[in-house]
């Protein structure tokens, strides 16, 4: 799950991301392999090259593939723990501060967003 797909979606000018909602039989055994809850995620999931990462770690390799975004690979530095428990701090206020949907937001078809 990842809350801001748009950001994600309208800056990927490769194609390179897919999005699979954690909460649906496509997403969930990987979810739960990850030791994510699939009913009450806290975190997501990105896969590159067979590995995959959760939490701060994902957000840096994601940033890490966008444009103009490749700089904050540099917080890689900051021991996971900590990026971790800031991750968890966004993570808990993430609704309060950006709103909430009832469903993860998933592009159409096309590749573009609904409205």
């Amino acid at each position: 799950m990842l809350a801001r797909l748009p950001l994600v979606s309208k800056r990927d000018r490769r194609g390179y991301f897919r999005f699979v909602p954690i909460q649906l039989a496509e997403g969930r055994p990987l979810a739960e392999q990850l030791g994510i809850d699939p009913d009450h995620p806290d975190s997501f999931a990105f896969l590159a090259s067979g590995q995959a990462c959760v939490k701060s770690t994902s957000v840096l390799r994601i940033a890490r593939e966008l444009p103009l975004w490749q700089w904050t690979w540099v917080f890689q530095f900051i021991p996971r723990g900590i990026r971790d428990a800031i991750y968890d701090l966004v993570a808990r206020n993430r609704y309060r501060w950006f709103g909430r949907r009832d469903a993860c937001i998933l592009p159409n078809s096309d590749r573009s967003w609904p409205s």
